[in-house]
């Protein structure tokens, strides 16, 4: 199996990072570190070390200094189970799932997973099924379904479900067989532009990305959480929310670190004009929506580079831009189940049924790739020209990590829990929630150590304009 400094470097270079870099990082800490037959502990690590190597190259250029970056595997993997180590007010985190969330049997004995924590995923659910939602209707309703039957008419009615499949009968379908030609990040030019020279006014107290604009639309945990790393190296991150969105406040709060938050309506034409405007002072956009959603809006990849020339585009979707799925809705746990980890973890422990991964890493390892890909990005943008989209998906993330190889004692490793998460990895901040106390970034700079410079805010707190530039 590879070395986590072999995995980091084909991260590095698959994105056009200078090789040489790569002798300034530091990984410390030997895997297993969760209970997993899945190297996830160096899957963390890697991808939050390339994204602290892209802002120390960001540095690098706009001040001229070097600087280390070390990422520690444990701390790393703290990190990647943030949510459930937050704490407000000293109390733990509330039940996080939905009463009939999660695995049912069907009636050819397959195995489906149901992610119904929005409401109109629970009611999509429970309108095919033609039930209440209490977990035995649920039950005694989806044993009239074959498990792929049951599948497809909850997509079509517009829920989020996954029939759990091997590795081998994902890898038989044509979304498995698209992903296999994509890049684990794809970054492309899709306009012309002049370089964009970085923001003025840079000082040697700033942070890499001091004065970058970030327009953050995303939700849950994979696109929020690269919104959050990119706020820990200095950038103004907007989170774009609505009133009426639904969203999971526990997870609001842990990835709102170091943002601001407004709502701004996009259904309405005043809304749209806000959005405008902010798009073009923007430097990066980051979304999870899916493509069409926003394209309708006049928000494209292509629609914003009109708006304005020069953005760095981030779009993330659960199985790829490729492929029949390409508009499928999905989650980190769907993910899992239908590409095949819930089976061979399971299979690993001796269950009869699925096994979850112990964190959901396919959202924050990929969160922290699309805060690399933005950072690299950005780099081509400044030296280069052009406007940039740069694409990831939790699938592809996923057959990453499954490429990294298996471990055969994973499943052994004590978890990670009380006080084997070391007090260092924490820190006690004021938000607008209440005191918290959440996990440190892990990425250590040796010159521009990552922070939060603004506390994690209700939902819709500012005002929707950029802050002035100093």
């Amino acid at each position: 199996m590879q070395s986590p400094a072999d995995i980091l470097r084909d991260i590095w270079t698959s994105a056009g990072g200078d090789e040489a870099a790569l002798n300034r990082v530091r990984l410390t800490g030997d895997e297993p570190q969760i209970p997993s037959s899945f190297r996830v502990a160096v899957a963390g690590q890697t991808s939050i070390a390339a994204a602290g190597l892209a802002a120390a190259e960001i540095w690098r250029q706009r001040s001229g200094e070097a600087q280390d970056v070390s990422v520690d595997m444990r701390h790393a993997a703290v990190e990647c189970r943030s949510e459930r180590y937050l704490r407000l007010d000293d109390k733990p985190p509330p039940p996080a799932w939905d009463a009939i969330a999660g695995v049912y049997k069907t009636g050819d004995n397959r195995f489906v997973r149901c992610h119904t924590n929005f409401p109109h995923h629970r009611d999509a659910v429970c309108k095919v099924l033609g039930c209440v939602p209490e977990r035995d209707k649920v039950q005694a309703a989806l044993m009239q379904w074959k498990g792929e039957d049951f599948e497809t008419a909850a997509y079509a009615a517009g829920g989020v479900v996954a029939l759990m499949r091997s590795y081998d009968e994902w890898s038989a379908l044509p979304q498995a067989r698209a992903l296999a030609e994509l890049p684990l990040i794809s970054i492309e030019k899709i306009g012309e532009a002049e370089p964009k020279s970085w923001p003025q006014g840079f000082s040697n107290s700033d942070r890499p990305l001091s004065g970058l604009r970030v327009l953050d639309l995303s939700r849950v945990i994979a696109g929020p959480v690269a919104g959050r790393t990119l706020a820990a190296h200095g950038a103004d991150v907007l989170l774009i929310s609505g009133p009426e969105l639904p969203a999971i406040p526990w997870l609001t709060i842990d990835t709102g670190r170091g943002k601001l938050t407004t709502f701004i309506e996009l259904k309405s034409e005043a809304g749209r004009a806000q959005m405008r405007a902010l798009l073009k002072d923007a430097d990066i956009v980051s979304q999870g929506y899916r493509p069409r959603a926003l394209s309708a809006l006049g928000f494209s990849p292509e629609q914003a580079a009109e708006i304005n020339p020069g953005i760095v585009y981030v779009t993330l979707s659960a199985y790829g831009h490729a492929g029949p799925w390409a508009e499928r809705r999905g989650f980190d746990s769907l993910v899992q189940t239908t590409t095949g980890f819930n089976d061979a973890e399971g299979k690993a422990a001796g269950i009869d049924g699925p096994k979850e991964l112990p964190a959901q890493m396919l959202d924050h390892a990929t969160g922290y790739l699309m805060a690399f890909g933005a950072m690299m990005a950005k780099v081509r943008q400044a030296r280069e020209g052009g406007s940039w989209h740069v694409r990831v998906s939790l699938a592809q993330t996923g057959r990453w990590l499954w490429n990294l190889g298996r471990l055969e004692d994973g499943l052994s490793t004590p978890d990670l829990a009380g006080d084997a998460v070391h007090a260092a990895f924490m820190e006690a901040v004021s938000s607008g929630f209440g005191t918290l106390t959440a996990v440190r970034h892990s990425a250590v700079l040796s010159r521009t150590p990552a922070q939060w410079s603004r506390p994690a805010m209700p939902l819709g707190s500012h005002s929707p304009q950029w802050p002035a530039r100093s």
